[in-house]
């Protein structure tokens, strides 16, 4: 069982980064899938959730509106579009299922 997150980089403030997790050794729709993030010298922060099976998603409220997660089920690979990002989002962002992470992705908002 294993997530690999890309997609990360360095964008400037009001710009657009698509996250990608690739899950293997499971099927994500069967499970909710959440993306959290650790900025610099702070703690975890949930970013979003899918449970593609049911339909349904769930945001933070500070990516609400920005942020946008989806599932790819032929791919097996869970999105997050990121929109308008400012410097705030930066962190690395980790894909999650229950206890298994990622290594994450590093996204750098700056200008």
């Amino acid at each position: 069982v294993q997530l690999v997150e890309s997609g990360g980089g360095l964008v400037q403030p009001g710009g657009s980064l698509r996250l990608s997790c690739a899950a293997s050794g499971f099927t994500f729709s069967m499970y909710i899938m959440s993306w959290v993030r650790q900025a610099p010298g702070k703690g975890l922060e949930w970013v979003a959730a899918i449970n593609s099976g049911g339909g349904s998603t769930a945001y933070a409220n500070s990516v609400k509106g920005r942020f946008t997660i989806s599932g790819d089920n032929a791919k097996n690979t869970v999105y997050l579009q990121m929109n308008s990002l400012k410097p705030e989002d930066t962190a690395v962002y980790y894909c999650n299922r229950a206890t298994i992470w990622g290594k994450g992705t590093l996204v750098t908002v700056s200008s």
